[in-house]
């Protein structure tokens, strides 16, 4: 199948990144079609300057809109975009040279209406970044949560790197307005629309992530917040391992307590993972550093999302209050017409 591609990319202060993501463009092997939208969320720090140096390489639109964000921003760019196959992407992302490449390859043999690819850390990269990128990629962190390349009709597609054709963007309408959990909540909605979605392992990004550690436990956090919203949205997508951040928190602490009383097993299992955790960061980062600084995000992220996750169950299920009354910060307001 012939493919014009359209890359939506929406931005928020961030002209830094957007020029190294373009520069990446530059640098794309193969002779492919596409286009690139770029959508200027209301940012006060613009990225219209350096876009401009790129207008005699690369086919770029720029638009500018009021910040209703990401969600939005993606589906004003999808109604905008030429192409009949849409690539989001965020603006912390970095392209390897055979994306397209691989992309397009991975349509021409097994062709889904959406696709996700993963993320990896490229080796200019902080140690920081490095460790948070472990944590969120890691099997034994995140395993089973968004699915695997053999279970097509499972896997969550992420929109740091996403594939969506212009006809399932028009069968669904694109994104909703909770952030974060767009992309998830989109997922689901096209299976239910019939629909499939696919892991393209080859079709990277490089993934920048520039956060500090707090910022990391408000993310996660948020994630944590969202996930009892989407099951009761759609309770047929429950899965006991959303619950395992949670359940994990809740071990360590009683692990300290019972260690408290003289009662030192459950801290020895805890310990063990985190033994198997650190060998595993070792062998993926080679860097010692960043081996023991992948502990800290691991906890940090069971942390952030494991409270996040419990305190929106009660809010959600056992108190029964209504998403946006509990949780407005999640939602933004509804542009879609505009």
């Amino acid at each position: 199948m012939d493919h014009s591609f359209s890359f939506i990319i929406p931005v928020y202060n961030r002209p830094d990144e957007i020029q190294e993501l373009l520069e990446s463009f530059v640098n794309l092997t193969g002779n492919h079609n596409y286009e690139i939208v770029i959508i200027e969320d209301g940012s006060t720090i613009t990225s219209k300057d350096v876009i401009r140096q790129y207008d005699d390489r690369l086919n770029i639109t720029y638009f500018f809109k009021e910040n209703s964000g990401p969600g939005d921003s993606r589906n004003f760019g999808m109604r905008k975009a030429k192409g009949n196959y849409f690539i989001i992407l965020d603006s912390d992302c970095i392209l390897p040279e055979q994306y397209l490449d691989e992309a397009t390859k991975a349509l021409s043999k097994e062709y889904v209406d959406c696709f996700g690819g993963p993320d990896a850390a490229h080796d200019s990269f902080t140690n920081l970044q490095k460790a948070i990128n472990f944590s969120m990629t890691s099997f034994i962190t995140t395993g089973g949560i968004r699915g695997n390349k053999k279970s097509v009709n499972t896997f969550q597609p992420r929109s740091f790197n996403m594939g969506l054709s212009k006809v399932a963007f028009e069968a669904t309408g694109g994104f909703g307005r909770i952030h974060p959990g767009e992309d998830p909540d989109l997922s689901i909605r096209l299976w239910q629309k019939g629909f499939k979605t696919a892991l393209f392992s080859n079709a990277f990004v490089y993934h920048k992530r520039r956060i500090s550690w707090s910022k990391f436990h408000t993310q996660v956090n948020k994630f944590g917040m969202v996930r009892p919203i989407l099951n009761k949205w759609h309770p047929e997508t429950k899965k006991l391992t959303y619950w395992f951040p949670t359940i994990f928190i809740l071990g360590l602490i009683g692990s300290i307590i019972f260690a408290g009383l003289n009662i030192y097993l459950p801290l020895y299992g805890v310990c063990f993972y985190y033994i198997i955790a650190f060998v595993s960061a070792l062998l993926k980062t080679k860097n010692i550093i960043v081996a023991f600084q992948s502990l800290v995000a691991i906890t940090i992220q069971f942390w952030g999302y494991g409270t996040g996750f419990l305190k929106s169950t009660i809010y959600i299920h056992v108190l029964n209050r209504a998403p946006e009354e509990a949780f407005p910060k999640l939602f933004f307001k509804d542009n879609s017409q505009k």
